[in-house]
């Protein structure tokens, strides 16, 4: 019988324990911060009915989907009922709209589960891989001070991972059309269009944008550089960022501006209040994002230090969330982080190794007449709530302590025929390379406290 070649679809991301258990402290410390923030755990199936997620017909988003049939269908014929979320998004909408009358609005949510997307198989590109949601959704209405927040959720979640440096980036579409508008750009398609390209200043550069409004849109040379000196704009500062604000109702004067801007003086005086520091936060005129989708606010988050991975953190402001499945409006503004490529992405750079095991202690086995007293320090250990492997066969000192060491384990409790006579407990610190013993009843609160410490140097917490 000829072998199957072991091996995971492209675009999938699979990893070894030692590599697992980094990621998920990752995912750990995003759902605390969430969590710390007062929004609610939420989890959606991982198909949906197509007729549900695919409200558009067409575009790109069908034509990366992955739809799921049983094989009794596939044979009859019949076309596929259900289809692999591509988002958490569209299974929130539908989420909202179904249990509206069961929420308590502002509806704040928080969802951490994988979804799939028929990617092109590249390098660094994900078919299968983890998002990281949160939003707030409101019932007819949702005050722009609560755009303010999420920007103050990403401030802390990012200081604590301690990637260094990072910069939020905000926009306001409201104010990106007014602009438009005011230089003669018309109303919907054109405007549309022409944000699509504007959207990719900082992937392409200047010249290739003036030389696309040139070339497609046939715009002239005054307009395309009032419009290149605007997107190519950053604040440096609260105060030059309302600076910059004043002095383009100055210049160009439009309804729509107005209102974008003055929803962006809102969202700069709240971070203000959340505390979050303006060396964190700059205005970036050219970030307009989901051009079908976002209406207002809009965020990226970068690297500082790595800025060629480009957004680690996106979303924004949306008018009606759910207008596909109810009559009600449903408001709300929201940010994504996708875990997967943020975490493959640091670990190329080296910025993510490998955990130590999340097994706390194993219990070395010296001889197969110490099995007994192995086994029943092993359960008192784990009474104590350590985490303990228990080896279970006899073999040499060295091969054991090998075995710990490629592990990641980094205590191992070796209870020998002298130890037990003495009444003590020999503990190998791996990582050390040192070695100390201890009275049996005393062990469990001794690696306790080293633990603790191990934790505390290597910035993880507690659980």
């Amino acid at each position: 019988m000829s072998l199957v070649q072991p091996r995971t679809l492209p675009g999938a991301l699979e990893l070894l324990p030692r590599e697992q258990i980094a990621f998920q402290r990752l995912l750990d410390t995003i759902r605390a911060t969430y969590e710390r923030f007062g929004f609610l755990p939420i989890e959606t199936p991982v198909m949906e009915l197509t007729e549900v997620l695919l409200t558009k017909e067409g575009g790109e988003t069908e034509r990366q989907v992955y739809f799921a049939q049983s094989t009794g269908d596939r044979e009859a014929g019949r076309e596929p009922e259900l289809a692999l979320r591509f988002d958490l998004t569209v299974p929130l909408a539908r989420y909202v709209a179904q249990y509206e009358h069961q929420l308590a609005f502002p509806f704040r949510r928080y969802q951490i589960q994988r979804v799939y997307r028929g990617e092109r198989a590249q390098r660094g590109r994900f078919r299968e891989f983890y998002q990281c949601d949160i939003d707030i959704v409101g019932k007819d209405e949702l005050p722009v001070r609560f755009d303010a927040e999420l920007p103050a959720v990403i401030y802390s979640l990012f200081t604590e991972l301690g990637f260094g440096g990072f910069r939020i980036q905000i926009n306001n579409r409201k104010l990106l059309r007014g602009v438009l508008a005011a230089l003669g750009i018309a109303e919907g398609e054109p405007q549309t269009l022409v944000l699509r390209e504007v959207d990719k200043l900082d992937k392409r550069g200047p010249e290739y944008l003036r030389d696309t409004l040139r070339e497609r849109f046939s715009l002239g040379d005054d307009i395309i550089g009032r419009l290149l000196a605007f997107v190519g704009t950053r604040s440096t500062s609260y105060a030059h960022a309302r600076g910059l604000l004043a002095d383009l109702e100055r210049d160009l004067a439009h309804p729509l501006l107005a209102q974008g801007a003055a929803e962006l003086r809102e969202v700069l005086d709240r971070l203000v209040d959340f505390g979050v520091p303006d060396s964190h936060v700059c205005l970036n005129f050219a970030i307009a994002r989901g051009l079908d989708y976002y209406t207002g606010t809009v965020y990226e988050t970068i690297l500082t230090d790595h800025p060629e991975i480009g957004s680690v953190c996106s979303g924004g402001r949306y008018d009606d969330l759910a207008s596909h499945y109810t009559k009600s409006r449903l408001p709300g503004v929201g940010l994504s982080i996708g875990a997967t490529r943020l975490f493959w992405q640091l670990r190329e750079l080296g910025l993510y190794k490998d955990a130590e095991s999340t097994v706390q202690v194993l219990v070395a086995l010296m001889d197969e007449s110490l099995l007994g007293p192995a086994l029943q320090l092993a359960t008192r250990l784990r009474a104590a709530g350590i985490a303990v492997e228990a080896q279970l066969e006899a073999a040499k000192l060295a091969k054991q302590l090998k075995y710990a060491d490629r592990a990641g384990i980094r205590f191992v409790a070796l209870l020998g025929s002298d130890e037990l006579a003495k009444g003590v407990v020999s503990v190998k610190d791996m990582q050390r390379g040192t070695q100390f013993e201890v009275a049996a009843d005393e062990l469990a609160a001794t690696l306790e406290v080293e633990i603790a410490q191990a934790r505390a140097m290597a910035g993880v917490p507690r659980a």
